[in-house]
């Protein structure tokens, strides 16, 4: 513990915008990360009580169950199910439910650009730190007796690079958790794309049913 505060206090003043800048980066990965969870688990019960009923061909009683919940998945179902008593086409369905996903898709992305870039202030901080205090290393050194200008010189650049470690320590979890939330959302949008799939596949089969019999 001693090392680490001793090599923040050493690493001088642009270890705490780094600081600040992780700290925020962090906040906004774990409030994402808490965000799609809950939207993933939502998805997965509401789908789990609703895919029997569309399998059985009941959607009035889909569309009582999807009313009024509010999870990503409803939203979509709703925008389907909502014309599939009305309208004939699968086209019109599914531009309905294409809609409702573009509506759906910049909510799961909201924010997590943030941390890829917070990710790169971090490192670009680190770097502007460094070229700073070698700088004033250089300057301190040309007026420092010859022979001590060395040892000085060693130990000013040694300072400097802190910086740059620190923004690197900071810079490379943020990136790599940019990375997961990138891969978590992607998997959110590709399961709600397979359930505007299966429930297009299900009402096109359940119009081709109801068209046989009244044929009959």
């Amino acid at each position: 513990m001693e090392t680490m505060v001793r090599f923040f206090q050493t690493g001088g003043a642009f270890m705490y915008p780094i600081l600040i800048v992780f700290a925020i980066g962090l906040a906004i990965a774990t409030e994402r990360f808490i965000k799609l969870g809950s939207v993933s688990r939502a998805n997965r019960k509401v789908w789990d009580e609703v895919h029997p009923m569309l399998e059985e061909g009941d959607f009035d009683k889909a569309r009582e169950l999807i009313a009024d919940d509010t999870s990503t998945i409803a939203s979509l179902l709703n925008m389907g199910l909502a014309r599939q008593g009305s309208v004939r086409r699968r086209d019109d369905i599914e531009i309905a439910m294409e809609e409702s996903m573009m509506e759906i898709i910049p909510q799961l992305e909201k924010r997590t650009p943030y941390v890829a870039l917070f990710s790169n202030i971090s490192t670009l901080l680190g770097l502007l730190g460094t070229i700073m205090g070698l700088i004033e290393a250089f300057n301190a050194v040309a007026n420092a007796n010859p022979a001590e200008k060395a040892d000085l010189l060693s130990a000013s650049i040694s300072v400097a690079m802190n910086t740059t470690a620190f923004g690197l320590m900071a810079g490379i979890p943020l990136l790599i958790t940019h990375a997961l939330l990138t891969a978590r959302t992607g998997e959110i949008v590709d399961s709600l794309e397979m359930v505007s799939v299966k429930t297009l596949n299900i009402i096109s089969e359940f119009a081709k049913r109801q068209a046989a019999l009244a044929a009959k």
